[in-house]
């Protein structure tokens, strides 16, 4: 397979859809690189190049999941979402894992070859731990072995016969780790690295935010699944600044969507820049995240998407505040 993109396009090409998070797209950039760079089998025969899985950790609603889909889309790749808490609550854990395996081959179009080089993010990770004060619990526990399995690679037969090998299969995992934070500060207190003349502060300061695998540990991953996941990387809280960008600055953003909606018949969409704060600012308090901004921005669009169907006078709407009716604009007779 060839290395179609180098890094920098990479992040170019995200950046289109998905506004912030620059950290974790360098990182997520840099990672697809290089698995493709192993793929491709380009080093000396000498060296191998083993696979590096990454792990995402974010609150929910910063865009774990965009991410894993734009990146899957940019590369022309078969992707698939698991959910690990549904996982754990399952007592046939290899079926289901094998049933995430067979969605990826239905991706595919069922060509082997491309679902063997896919991209599988298992969401909510962090779930798979015991609860404080409890020892670890065996269903999420068990969920991880039976994860580490395809994660480090191995073939997989499925039920009709097929073998699915995951060796070049990139796994991400994902999860907001509450309560991560208080580790970190606990451990990285001995674990800091000083200042000293003619260092990079920047480099510095990355490696003392750095997420060690003991931290993982502690918090109650096993030491085997956290070791198949090298790569870590954080996604931060969403601004109000940053939330109002993704109402209107990537390629699908929501505003563009209802724009072409209401264009199909014939009407302009004029939502005033105060509206898109306001949204933003209930979707803060709704500590939800991006994942909000469409259910609020849809709501304040019923009267209006009602509306226009029985009215095709009307060439235009002006919303001016979230909390005033829109004004709908009736062409001349």
């Amino acid at each position: 397979m060839s290395i179609a993109l180098k890094p920098s396009e990479i992040v170019a090409r995200l950046n289109e859809h998905v506004v912030g998070q620059e950290a974790a797209k360098k990182t997520l950039a840099v990672a697809i690189y290089g698995h493709f760079r192993r793929m491709a089998g380009s080093t000396p025969e000498s060296v191998e190049l083993t696979k590096s899985n990454i792990l995402l950790i974010g609150p929910t609603g910063t865009g774990k999941t965009l991410l894993c889909e734009t990146l899957a889309r940019i590369l022309d790749l078969p992707f698939v979402t698991a959910d690990a808490t549904s996982l754990a609550q399952t007592q046939f854990v290899g079926d289901e894992i094998e049933a995430i395996l067979h969605r990826l081959l239905d991706r595919a179009g069922g060509d082997i070859g491309k679902a063997q080089c896919g991209i599988v993010f298992v969401d909510e990770v962090d779930k798979l731990k015991a609860a404080d004060g409890q020892s670890r619990a065996t269903s999420g526990e068990s969920v991880q072995h039976a994860l580490l399995k395809i994660m480090e690679g191995a073939p997989v037969k499925l039920k009709d016969g097929r073998l699915i090998d995951t060796t070049q299969i990139l796994f991400i995992c994902g999860g907001a780790f509450v309560g991560l934070d208080h580790i970190l500060t606990r451990t990285h207190t001995f674990g800091f690295i000083a200042t000293q003349g003619g260092d990079d502060q920047k480099i510095l300061e990355r490696l003392n935010a750095r997420i060690k695998p003991t931290d993982l540990l502690e918090f109650g991953l096993i030491p085997e699944f956290a070791g198949r996941l090298p790569i870590v990387t954080r996604l931060h809280d969403l601004t109000q600044d940053m939330l109002v960008r993704i109402l209107t600055e990537p390629k699908n953003a929501i505003y563009r969507q209802f724009q072409a909606m209401l264009a199909a018949d014939g009407v302009t969409l004029e939502v005033a820049a105060p509206v898109f704060e306001q949204i933003a600012g209930l979707a803060i308090e709704y500590k939800a995240g991006a994942r909000s901004l469409r259910g609020i921005f849809e709501e304040m669009m019923v009267d209006v998407l009602y509306a226009v169907p029985d009215r095709p006078g009307i060439r235009q709407v002006v919303i001016r505040s979230l909390f005033e009716p829109p004004q709908l604009v009736v062409a001349d007779s």
